[in-house]
């Protein structure tokens, strides 16, 4: 089931003059790094990882059976998290910073960032919500429409770049993944690490290790990260595990072989 970027040799001159660039204009960096199935055990035990101290989430995507949205670079996501607020996000990659409206690019409630993995990178802008706690489960329960978990400028970034004729009554409820995030401080790293273990219905599991930063020290954290892992036995070669589109695809497939389907139809 598992959705992988194949482990990539460096960067061309070109793609690194790219990232440099998409850097300059962007918000923040997160350098990421996907643990193999066959890794991830040694690799928690490793960096002394406190499975207890994981916080609980309910990530739900919203697409058409046939992926629309995501063929067209978007992504509406909700999310449930234990003892905090949901939040709802609608992402846009890849972009060109300086080629978005200066009204997205200036609203509060938008970031752009670079997504740095082993052999790869994709720049992002995501419009972004916070919501009380009950919202994402009222809307999957269909007791509530998916615009109400969206903000007006939500609405408007979705209504400028999905595709022609998709509208939000048109999306289906593709989740939801069970994640148990961890942010923590490993012994011998000066910065902070986020774990999240994504567990696909069908007992698959992706790891990833990630870090962000400013776009002027992420070469720097970058190599220092690098180095701190693999002291730690942490394989850096493996194949890089996308969690968005692995979540997408198993539901989508779900849904077109006669899964139950839950319409937002019956719920706008």
């Amino acid at each position: 089931m598992a959705s992988s970027t194949a482990a990539r040799p460096a960067l061309s001159d070109a793609e690194f003059e790219e990232l440099v660039a998409l850097m300059k204009d962007s918000d923040s960096v997160e350098l990421k790094l996907t643990v193999p199935e066959s890794d991830q055990r040694s690799a928690i035990g490793a960096l002394g990882m406190d499975p207890l101290e994981a916080q609980i989430r309910q990530v739900f995507f919203f697409d058409t059976p046939d992926l629309a949205l995501d063929k067209h670079g978007i992504v509406v996501r909700g999310r449930r998290m234990q003892k905090k607020g949901d939040d709802s996000v609608v992402k846009l990659r890849p972009v060109v910073p300086s080629e978005l409206p200066d009204d997205v690019r200036g609203s509060p409630g938008f970031g752009v960032e670079v997504d740095a993995m082993p052999g790869g990178f994709v720049c992002s802008g995501t419009m972004k919500q916070a919501l009380g706690p009950k919202a994402v489960k009222a809307v999957v329960a269909r007791k509530a429409p998916l615009r109400k978990l969206l903000s007006k400028e939500q609405r408007a970034f979705f209504a400028e770049y999905a595709p022609e004729g998709v509208e939000l009554n048109d999306l289906d409820v593709l989740g939801p993944i069970f994640v148990l995030k961890l942010k923590f401080s490993p012994e011998g790293y000066d910065r902070r690490l986020v774990a999240e273990l994504w567990l696909y219905p069908d007992g698959a599991r992706i790891l990833e290790l990630s870090t962000k930063c400013a776009p002027e020290e992420a070469f720097q954290v970058a190599a220092e990260t690098r180095a701190f892992l693999t002291a730690h036995g942490v394989a850096l070669a493996g194949k890089q595990q996308t969690k968005t589109r692995t979540a997408l695809e198993f539901f989508s497939q779900e849904l077109n072989s006669g899964g139950e389907k839950q319409s937002r139809r019956e719920a706008v």
